[in-house]
């Protein structure tokens, strides 16, 4: 299974915010959210159910996160099984960067999609068949 794109934790986040600060980033989000065929993974769901109930400036209920992570199940989810863990560790080591971070890209990698939006790693970076893409330059 392939998709257009991988959605990080923070797109999804945004899409959400209701800060007047976050305005175009909110916006920009929206866009991929609503736009694109794009994949996620267990732990983007995780991280996201944590930020938008215990960490943003007006957390949702634990029902609205929830009623948000139920809407996102019809794109492909990668979990987090062995093979992500094994994958993960490997895409850290060999690019340096943190356990989180590659588990990340190797979920994107696991759906064959050529772009990660993020703003957590380098823009224009590539890692393996996944570039980097900060949807929120400039924002």
């Amino acid at each position: 299974m392939s998709v257009e794109c991988f959605l990080d934790t923070n797109v999804l986040v945004y899409a959400v915010s209701s800060a007047e600060t976050d305005a175009e980033r909110k916006a920009k989000a929206l866009e991929l959210v609503q736009r694109s065929d794009f994949g996620l993974s267990a732990q983007v769901l995780q991280e996201f159910y944590v930020t938008v109930t215990r960490k943003i400036r007006k957390p949702l209920t634990p029902e609205r996160a929830v009623a948000l992570i139920d809407e996102y199940r019809v794109f492909p989810t990668v979990p987090t099984d062995y093979a992500l863990i094994v994958s993960a560790v490997e895409v850290s080591l060999r690019h340096r960067i943190s356990y989180w971070d590659a588990a990340v890209v190797a979920a994107a990698e696991a759906l064959a999609a050529p772009i990660l939006y993020t703003e957590d790693l380098s823009h224009g970076q590539t890692y393996g068949s996944v570039r980097v893409v900060n949807p929120f330059l400039g924002a």
